[in-house]
C-alpha cells in the first residue's frame, strides 16, 4: 500500500471528489464536482464542473483566485508533536483536541498577505511515524518552504532533529525555507527542552526558530508568516528561480473572475509546469 501511494505522489493524477453544495456556495442538497490536479510538483489546481441541466455541453469553471504567489509548505517531525493541530490553528483558528495521528500526508491552505503580496500557501502536513517515511518523502519535492516541529515537553523529539534535517535538506532543493518549531510552548511546567538549546541548534544550522503553541495559538501565525517573508525575500533578490520546477513556487498573475470555459477548452496554465 505504502509503494502504491508512494507512485501516485509522484505521478500526475486527477482526484475526484463530490461535495454537499455547501462546499461550494451552493444552498440545499445538489452536488457539485470538484477536481484536484496535482502536478509534478505537488501543486493542486482547483476547478469545478457545473452541470447544467437543459444546456448542450458541459461548463466548466476555473476556481477564482486573488492572490499572487503560491508557496508550497511542508510540516515534518515526529509523531504526536502536534503537526496537525499546528495546521489545524492556523488554516481553521481552532485547536483540535485528540488529533488523530496523520496517515501519510494531510492538505491545508490558506492565503495570508507577504509584504503587501496576496500569497496561498499550500501546506502538505506528514505523518510522523517510520513507516510512512518512504511515501511523505515524496512530498519534500518542490517545497519552498518546511516547518521543522518537536514537542518542548518530549526530548527524544528533539534528539530526532538531526534525522528530519537530513531529509529535508537532501529531498528538498537548495533555496527552501527551513523554520524549527518548538510546539506546545502552553506547558511549560513539563518542558523537557530548554529555549537556549534549541536556538542554538537553530542557528548552527541556518534556520529560523520560534516557540509556538498549537493549543494557544501563540506563534503559530508567526511561524507560517516568517517563513513566506523568507521565501518572498528570496524572489525579490534573485535567489529563487520561479522557472525552475523544484523552487515551490508559482506566480499567479491577476484574472478575470467569473470566467467560463468550454469542456473541451484547457484550463489557463499559469506557468504551471502540468
Amino acid at each position: 500500500m505504502s509503494s502504491l501511494l508512494g507512485i501516485v505522489s509522484l505521478a500526475i493524477f486527477d482526484v475526484f471528489w463530490w461535495a454537499k453544495g455547501k462546499h461550494c456556495g451552493r444552498g440545499g442538497g445538489s452536488q457539485t464536482k470538484l477536481i484536484i490536479r496535482l502536478n509534478s510538483s505537488c501543486f493542486v489546481t482547483f476547478l469545478r464542473f457545473d452541470p447544467t441541466p437543459g444546456k448542450e455541453g458541459v461548463k466548466m469553471t476555473a476556481a477564482p483566485y486573488n492572490y499572487s504567489y503560491i508557496f508550497k509548505y511542508i510540516i515534518i517531525g515526529d509523531m504526536g508533536v502536534g503537526k496537525s493541530c499546528l495546521l489545524h490553528q492556523f488554516t481553521e483558528k481552532k485547536f483540535m483536541a485528540d488529533c488523530p495521528h496523520t496517515i501519510g500526508v494531510e492538505f491545508g491552505t490558506r492565503i495570508m498577505e507577504v509584504h503587501g503580496q496576496k500569497v496561498k500557501l499550500q501546506i502538505w502536513d506528514t505523518a510522523g511515524q517510520e513507516r510512512f517515511r518512504a511515501v511523505t518523502r515524496s512530498y519534500y519535492r518542490g517545497a519552498a518552504g518546511a516547518l521543522m516541529v518537536y514537542d518542548i515537553t518530549r526530548r527524544s523529539t528533539y534528539n530526532h532533529l538531526s534525522s528530519w534535517l537530513t531529509d529535508a535538506r537532501n529531498l528538498t532543493n537548495p533555496n527552501t525555507v527551513i523554520i524549527l518549531i518548538g510546539n506546545k510552548g502552553d506547558l511549560e511546567a513539563q518542558r523537557d527542552v530548554t529555549y537556549e538549546e534549541a536556538k542554538q541548534f537553530a542557528d548552527e544550522n541556518g534556520l529560523l526558530f520560534l516557540e509556538a503553541s498549537a493549543k494557544t495559538g501563540e506563534n503559530v501565525e508567526e511561524a507560517f508568516l516568517e517563513a513566506a517573508k523568507r521565501i518572498y525575500q528570496n524572489i525579490q533578490d534573485g535567489s529563487l528561480d520561479l522557472n525552475a520546477a523544484e523552487s515551490g513556487v508559482q506566480h499567479k498573475p491577476s484574472a478575470p473572475q467569473g470566467g467560463r470555459l468550454n469542456a473541451d477548452s484547457q484550463p489557463p496554465k499559469d506557468g504551471c509546469s502540468c
